[in-house]
């Protein structure tokens, strides 16, 4: 017996279906699939989730100065002249900042080879670049679902039947996070 489903696809259409559905999941904590693909991502989801809730509190805080640039009224930086040279002008800040232990680095990049990077796009400005942000799935995953589930010893998903599809008549499912 096989250790995982082919869902015929070749291999590397499976893993790329697999981590899309897998990315919206985290993202959106909700998807609809087939059954067979939802058993698949279930694996793949519950394994990050377990990540996130182990390294959870594996960081330190750390305090560093930076150089930020000074900016006036308008947020365009300051120039002052030096030698015949207009020079930005930089004032020194210090902030905290945390910084991850080995193991949660590590973890971290564990969850970096399967998730897609998340692009939010408001919908007022749609089809423009300006105002998109990324999206963090790791911090996400460390912050609000590893507390989230720190005190469950695992089933972080719930499967919900919902009916078989009009087209080729597969069984269709909610995938959600519990």
């Amino acid at each position: 017996m096989a250790m995982y489903r082919k869902l015929g696809k070749k291999s590397d259409q499976r893993k790329a279906l697999l981590r899309s559905q897998v990315t919206q999941l985290i993202y959106k904590g909700k998807i609809r699939t087939t059954e067979a693909r939802a058993k698949e991502v279930r694996k793949i989801a519950e394994h990050l989730i377990t990540l996130g809730i182990k390294e959870k509190d594996n960081f330190e805080e750390v305090t560093v100065k930076a150089k930020v640039a000074r900016k006036d009224k308008d947020g365009k930086r300051v120039k002052e002249v030096v030698d015949g040279k207009k020079v930005t002008v930089y004032d020194e800040i210090e902030k905290t900042v945390k910084k991850d232990l080995p193991s949660r680095l590590h973890a971290r990049r564990e969850m970096l080879k399967v998730l897609y990077p998340v692009t939010e796009v408001p919908e007022e400005v749609a089809g423009k670049k300006s105002n998109t942000k990324k999206v963090d799935l790791t911090e996400k995953l460390f912050s609000e679902y590893g507390v989230k589930y720190a005190d469950r010893k695992g089933g972080y998903t719930r499967i919900v039947k919902i009916g078989q599809r009009k087209g080729d008549g597969a069984l269709e499912v909610f995938l959600e996070l519990v």
